[in-house]
């Protein structure tokens, strides 16, 4: 089977108390069974605790928050699961996060978690975006749509080799991807086969420009779930004029990345390079750190699904996602 992992990957350790987010605040924590079992099988006064906290839902066992954070949390910033037990009894998801794991049969694809603050740091300050490519044993028959697989690949490939060598604007790159995934979507759909003509697609772009409106994005992301007040008071006042930064390009990647091949779900790529670039363009008009507004940025998206899913459905309904209004946001 072939891996895929960014460099920064392997660069990866958990900066524990020293963390300046964390997280065991504000999200409760998913519990898979097998670990849940075994906590309400513990003997003791942890075992009490973990008894007291783990909560039976329609969609599984949480670790219920207590006063904003995990209440495994110790005043030291570490796990008491982790230090009473070690690292391997802690739950799937504490195990494994910020780490990503796409796994699409034949190949997989390794991350990090921008929501995490130092993974967050790693992602934005990949300035020589190498991947790593290792053969290990094992590999699955892949149920994907092949013919369109390929597609995703080679088109992302094309995508990056673009980003490589371009000095254009940042705002004129994403205005490139928004109508280069309409010929990329025109392909999965049985048209010819995408082809990058970047000058083009900016001539087009800006031939179609109007003035765009930034304040149905921030109200529509206002009316998604919130998870922090610091995220509510961000997008209620938000810089509004973006300073595009090299740090900029690298979110660019993350996302494309991370999203691009996710198309072959449902053959829908259209509505996941509107996200990609809702993303960018939204954390840019924020302002602020952008190693903090990107982390909560995904903190609050990202990791929640149901967010998410709002999203790539409004590349479709909402007023601020349609091609003239980005447009107008990123050319005018």
């Amino acid at each position: 089977m072939d891996v895929f992992y960014p460099k920064y990957y392997e660069q990866f350790v958990c900066i524990a108390s020293a963390c300046p987010d964390s997280c065991c605040k504000e999200w409760s924590v998913d519990v898979d069974a097998q670990s849940a079992a075994y906590y309400r099988a513990l003997p003791g006064s942890l075992g009490d605790r973990l008894r007291q906290v783990l909560q039976d839902t329609d969609d599984g066992t949480i670790m219920t928050i207590e006063n904003g954070r995990c209440p495994m949390w110790r005043q030291d910033g570490l796990c008491r699961i982790q230090a009473e037990l070690g690292h391997d009894a802690l739950c799937k998801v504490c195990r494994e996060f910020p780490r990503l794991r796409h796994d699409y049969g034949d190949f997989v694809e390794l991350g990090l978690e921008l929501s995490c603050p130092k993974a967050a740091r790693l992602i934005l300050s990949d300035d020589n975006h190498c991947w790593v490519h290792v053969t290990r044993s094992g590999s699955d028959v892949p149920e994907y749509d092949l013919e369109v697989m390929a597609t995703l690949r080679r088109s992302r490939n094309d995508f990056e080799k673009f980003l490589d060598a371009t000095a254009l604007p940042f705002p004129h790159i994403l205005a490139i991807l928004l109508l280069y995934a309409y010929d990329v979507q025109a392909e999965i759909d049985g048209d010819n086969p995408a082809v990058l003509t970047w000058e083009k697609n900016l001539t087009d772009a800006q031939s179609f420009a109007k003035s765009g409106d930034a304040q149905s994005i921030y109200d529509f992301f206002l009316g998604l779930e919130l998870l922090t007040s610091k995220w509510a008071d961000l997008l209620k006042s938000p810089v509004g004029q973006p300073r595009w930064i090299p740090q900029h390009k690298a979110l660019l990647r993350y996302f494309i990345y991370r999203y691009w091949l996710q198309a072959v779900s449902d053959y829908d790529f259209v509505c996941r390079a509107k996200f990609i670039i809702v993303s960018c363009l939204l954390v840019g008009l924020l302002g602020g750190n952008i190693l903090e507004t990107a982390q909560l940025f995904s903190k609050e998206i990202e990791n929640d699904p149901d967010n998410v899913e709002a999203i790539l459905d409004a590349a479709y309904t909402s007023e601020a996602f349609t091609d003239l209004n980005l447009l107008g946001l990123l050319l005018q």
